[in-house]
């Protein structure tokens, strides 16, 4: 009988924090997968969220889901990548017979997590296996390091998508982690003119090399005053909110105030579990402000949101290398989670664990 190869892994304990152990190695569970070893993976807000919080469902499991590496095995039918190619690989996956599955908008399956939780979106470990359209190669020029913030770039170019961004549009970002600094670059390259705002100085100095036009901290500057002068009075024609989490009760109220008369306001960070936040909402409906929410990614047209977002970092078009503060080994992942989650005194941005 085969012996079952292991690997090392992070897994999440009763207290939130993660312990290393050595578990059995993903397997190929059908002809079209992909086994591969995973080189960089990156902590990013999401799961900052489960950051020493007890969480019974978590315990003893893989988590991450920004990761590359290098193919190691392959299934029969895999025709578009080989044993020894480097891939970015996209964490995604739905339960493939759904309606939305139908139709390429798997990021709106009703089995996502359940699925990706027990497949690719299981970062923090030696190796990943999956469906091989889930795994794209990697130009020789774009490192590791710099392919783990492609599912960053890929949020916000969704967000672009459903956005409906034109050319002189007046934008603001709410918050300059990862994801809005993601956001900035998209909407520059989209021709929009963009602020953003943000309470940690060295995230708005990284914004402003990034391209952002004008730079604001709302604890030592007047948000509404500086907006209004940015777009001679109006408001923003579009506010993308990406700083999510605990913040949305301050930020989301901030990201209506900020849009003008018939603007919209795209909701790219996450909630809480059953946050409740308060908004003027008779001011919303009288304003016809749209609230649009955005999840993840999946599509654009015909093409994969994920691919787009490699093409434009291939091309120099994002720059993905300034966002990198920290590097960490795997063993160090409980270092690294600190480190993310105290920016203010740490400065961090993209923390990258090397595996």
């Amino acid at each position: 009988m085969e012996k079952e190869q292991g690997m090392k892994a992070a897994l999440k304990t009763e207290e939130g924090t993660f312990e290393m152990e050595n578990v059995g190695r993903p397997k190929l569970e059908k002809a079209d997968w992909v086994l591969a070893r995973i080189r960089v993976a990156g902590i990013c807000g999401t799961d900052l969220r489960h950051w020493k919080k007890a969480e019974h469902e978590l315990t003893c499991k893989i988590m991450g889901h920004e990761l590359a590496g290098e193919v190691v095995e392959v299934g029969p039918d895999v025709k578009n990548i080989k044993p020894g190619d480097r891939v970015v690989i996209e964490t995604l996956l739905g339960d493939d017979t759904c309606e939305w599955c139908n139709i390429q908008h798997y990021n709106l399956c009703p089995n996502l997590y359940p699925v990706r939780m027990r497949t690719l979106s299981q970062a923090f470990a030696e190796y990943v296996a999956g469906p091989c359209r889930k795994f794209y190669k990697l130009p020789d020029h774009v490192s590791f390091e710099e392919a783990a913030l492609l599912d960053t770039f890929s949020v916000g170019l969704h967000a672009i998508q459903l956005s409906g961004i034109k050319l002189n549009d007046k934008v603001v970002v709410i918050g300059a982690g990862c994801i809005g600094l993601g956001q900035l670059q998209l909407a520059k390259l989209s021709g929009a003119d963009v602020l953003i705002i943000d309470k940690v100085d060295s995230a708005l100095q990284l914004a402003g090399e990034l391209g952002a036009d004008q730079v604001v901290n709302p604890e030592k500057e007047d948000i509404q005053e500086k907006v209004k002068a940015f777009t001679s009075g109006r408001g923003a024609d579009i506010v993308f909110e990406c700083a999510g989490g605990t913040a949305m009760p301050v930020t989301l109220p901030q990201a209506v105030s900020c849009v003008r008369i018939g603007g919209k306001v795209v909701v790219v960070g996450g909630f809480e579990k059953e946050q409740q936040i308060a908004l003027d909402w008779s001011h919303i409906q009288m304003a016809e402000i749209k609230l649009i929410m955005s999840a993840s990614y999946s599509y654009w047209d015909i093409y994969p949101e994920m691919q787009i977002s490699l093409d434009l970092l291939a091309k120099g078009k994002m720059n993905a290398k300034k966002m990198i503060t920290h590097r960490f080994s795997l063993d160090d992942i409980n270092q690294a989670f600190d480190t993310a989650e105290k920016k203010e005194s740490t400065h961090a941005v993209f923390v990258a664990l090397n595996i």
